[in-house]
Parts: structure tokens; C-alpha cells; sequence
């Protein structure tokens, strides 16, 4: 539906927005990757499965396992161990994912009032963190026994940080709004 609208409308609103010449030249969004650590997974493989399933009845889609590239005594991890899990969504569940996180997920945030501009690395991509996966409706609580953060990196085609804030405002993410003082 959002790709749809993305295609139909947005696309067109952005390029007279931001006055490009050609409309091939309006920024994308690429991908959505998510990571969901998970701490208890070297310990417990009951713990990383159960982490597996949220994250695919999130995502839609199965999780790859990320772990330690070398041994950190300091962290008590040797090399092998897992660590986290991650998705790529591209295409349609991309979009169907970020539809879902605007009109769904963040209005459920206690106290929201906007997310940050702030959060744009120097690639123009947007890195969001959700601390409680239980915001999502497809979790089950029955079956939730560690609340973990889910993060989010939304990356664009465009270098442009200016660029990149239009393009996520205009698929629907919530900014906070811009406090302009009075002298």
C-alpha cells in the first residue's frame, strides 16, 4: 500500500518539492535493516529461538544470526558466540514494515512526541531504537520473558540530510516539531 502511494503520489510531491531536474533523481529508501540483540543467547539456545520467532513475526521474514567476529575478554565473548539477529527488508516488505512502524508502533510509544532529527548519520541514513519489542502487535506477551530493544537503520540512496528528512516526512515518519525561539 505505501509503495503503491510511494509510486502514485509521493514521488511526484517530492520532486517539486525539492526542484529536481529529472524525477529519477528523487530520493529513495533502499532498505530497512534491523538488528535485535540478544543477550542471553550463548547461554540459553531456548532463549535465541524464542528471540528468532519475534523477530520473524515482526519482520516477516527469517533472521540472520550475527556472531562474535573474535574473543572480547572483557565482554565475555569468544569468537563464535551469538550476539544478535538481523534482517534486510528491501522492496515490499520494506515498505509494508515502515507502514506498519509509523501508523502502528510509534503512536503506541508512552509520551511520544516525535522522533529526533538528530538520529541522521553522516550518510544521510535514519538509525531509530525501539527499547520494548512489545509494541509490535504481532508479539505474543504470553510468550515474552526478556524485553529487548529493536533498531532500526532506514537507508537512502541520497546523500543529502535535508533530502533525506524530506523523503522519510513524506512516507510518514512523525519528526518532532521544530521549536523556533522568539527574542
Amino acid at each position: 500500500m505505501l509503495k503503491q502511494q510511494f509510486k502514485q503520489e509521493i514521488k511526484k510531491e517530492l520532486w517539486q518539492k525539492l526542484g529536481k531536474g529529472n524525477i529519477n533523481a528523487v530520493p529513495l529508501l533502499k532498505k530497512i535493516t534491523i538488528n535485535y540483540r540478544v543477550s542471553g543467547a550463548k547461554e540459553s539456545k531456548e532463549t535465541l529461538e524464542l528471540a528468532e520467532a519475534e523477530l520473524m513475526a515482526i519482520t516477516g521474514q527469517k533472521p540472520k544470526l550475527c556472531c562474535a567476529k573474535k574473543s572480547e575478554a572483557s565482554f565475555k565473548t569468544r569468537q563464535g558466540d551469538p550476539l544478535a539477529l538481523k534482517v534486510t527488508l528491501r522492496a515490499i516488505r520494506m515498505y509494508d514494515f515502515a507502514e506498519k512502524l509509523f501508523n502502528l508502533v510509534l503512536p503506541r510509544l508512552r509520551d511520544f512526541r516525535g522522533l529526533s532529527i538528530n538520529s541522521f548519520d553522516n550518510g544521510a541514513n535514519y538509525n531509530l531504537v525501539i527499547k520494548d519489542q512489545t509494541y509490535f502487535p504481532e508479539v505474543d506477551l504470553d510468550k515474552v520473558k526478556q524485553i529487548r530493544s529493536v533498531q532500526a537503520a532506514f537507508v537512502t540512496n541520497t546523500s543529502s540530510k535535508k533530502e533525506a528528512k524530506v523523503l522519510l516526512s513524506a512516507l510518514g515518519l512523525p519528526f518532532k516539531k521544530e521549536n523556533k525561539k522568539s527574542n
